[in-house]
């Protein structure tokens, strides 16, 4: 290591975000992408099933929902750092490098909640109970990827001596901090609030009976709020001023929203009905006025489905 300070104690860098496995290459950032995934669908799954809701449901949903997401969240971080991939020099095919970082939950909530609200319209099941279920996974899910960035050696903050400062290797560092070692992990903070944020929102659906979309407005309000406190100390070279201004003004707009919607729909409770009201089905293969699930099958609510989302959820994790 070249001559740098670096403290006593601290978070070792990975000797490499990349590892080859055979014909296979496993990306360490796109790994805790994935995990993260895990996460939010085990959470989620296990939530609306409580709920009384049709067991893996949730897995099927995600066919639908991760990809949209992902490419959602891949659109928005090319949007906001488009200087990265396009103009003079610049190598438009790295859109394409997902492992290398660049993933933003705001395009990814945009792109997942259309996903999930066509699934859900298409199989005459209501979304609220699903965002339920899956808003505090969605920020546990969030804060384990934020790991990633250990891997891609990114979202860092200043030079810091304390043990948890994380080692960054040199062809990493920003322009001017080469004499540096380890930096303040912003990553680690964003993880921790986001894991705060997912168990507070448990809390707050079973004492408040939350509906989904509520759920949701405070998942996205909290994302806001960690983005806007960490962000302004990401430690960037002066190209990088401008992207950082732009997903801080997203980030305003993004909590302001939220905020306002759930103040504007505060008189709406849960727990809110499985499926969609009769009078509202979209030409449904079957009666409107029953569940009609073949005897046996699980996978569908069970035709006592006026038990509705949040009586057995609200005291689950």
């Amino acid at each position: 290591m070249p001559a740098a300070y670096v403290p006593l104690a601290y978070l070792p860098g990975p000797v490499s975000g990349v590892w080859h496995l055979g014909p296979a290459t496993v990306h360490g950032y796109a790994l805790c992408v994935v995990l993260g995934v895990l996460a939010l669908l085990w959470l989620a799954e296990r939530r609306y099933r409580a709920a009384g809701g049709g067991r893996w449901a949730i897995v099927d949903l995600a066919t639908v929902v991760v990809p949209a997401a992902l490419v959602g969240a891949r659109i928005y971080r090319i949007a906001v750092d488009y200087q990265r991939y396009f103009g003079q020099g610049r190598d438009w095919v790295g859109i394409f490098r997902v492992w290398d970082g660049g993933l933003g939950l705001p395009g990814a909530a945009i792109a997942g909640v259309v996903a999930a609200w066509l699934w859900c319209r298409y199989h005459d099941l209501e979304i609220g109970p699903v965002l339920v279920a899956a808003a505090p996974g969605v920020a546990i899910g969030a804060a384990i990827s934020f790991f990633g960035n250990l891997f891609a050696q990114s979202l860092y903050g200043s030079p810091s001596g304390v043990f948890w400062a994380v080692q960054i290797a040199p062809a990493n560092r920003v322009a001017g901090y080469q004499d540096f070692g380890t930096f303040q992990p912003l990553f680690l903070y964003e993880a921790i609030w986001n894991v705060a944020v997912g168990l507070v929102l448990i809390r707050m659906i079973a004492r408040l009976n939350l509906t989904g979309d509520r759920a949701l407005a405070i998942c996205i309000a909290g994302y806001a709020v960690g983005l806007l406190a960490v962000e302004p100390f990401v430690l960037t070279g002066p190209q990088h001023h401008a992207v950082v201004l732009i997903k801080e003004l997203v980030a305003v707009a993004v909590l302001a929203g939220a905020i306002a919607y759930f103040f504007a729909t505060r008189a709406r409770i849960g727990p809110e009905p499985l499926l969609v009201a009769p009078g509202r089905r979209r030409g449904s293969r079957q009666p409107a006025n029953s569940a009609a699930v073949p005897a046996g099958d699980d996978s569908q609510p069970s035709p006592n489905a006026s038990r509705t989302a949040g009586e057995a959820a609200r005291h689950q994790p």
